[in-house]
């Protein structure tokens, strides 16, 4: 299942390059502009499932972790590792934004990945706060956020 929603996925993108390259200022380029939108998001869609069903699958079926209590659990560098570099991620876009289309549409895209900057600042604030932290970057640990 996950491989055939890969393939369908691929294949809406292909759609979506295809009738991209027809769009033009007249009904059948808009009508070629609606369906390039909407087979990207429906291929996006699916080769997004594709990847993350199988890591899905096999989480549901591992037994969970008892985990100790969050005041004496030690915070690993790997928390403010992802964290700075989503806000640097997030800087370059927004100032990428501003410089080519302009503050208003910065604005927007601010808009847009506040829940990412908010995240972002809660790992690195999380493991800035922590009573005991590790200055250490574990990539086996860093390896299964992906």
């Amino acid at each position: 299942m996950r491989w055939l929603a890969l393939a369908a996925g691929a294949g809406f993108v292909v759609i979506a390059f295809l009738a991209g390259s027809r769009v033009e200022d007249t009904r059948q380029g808009l009508i070629a502009e609606v369906i390039a939108l909407l087979a990207g998001l429906a291929g996006v869609s699916l080769i997004m499932y594709g990847w993350v069903a199988a890591n899905i699958r096999t989480h549901a079926v591992s037994a969970p972790e008892v985990k100790s209590s969050s005041a004496t659990q030690v915070r690993t560098a790997n928390e403010l590792v992802v964290g700075s570099s989503g806000l640097v991620v997030a800087l370059f876009l927004i100032v990428g934004i501003a410089i080519s289309a302009g503050l208003p549409w910065a604005a927007l895209g601010l808009v847009l990945l506040l829940p990412m900057v908010i995240g972002c600042t809660y790992l690195c604030l999380r493991f800035l706060r922590a009573p005991e932290r590790d200055w250490r970057i574990d990539l086996k640990q860093l390896r299964h956020l992906w």
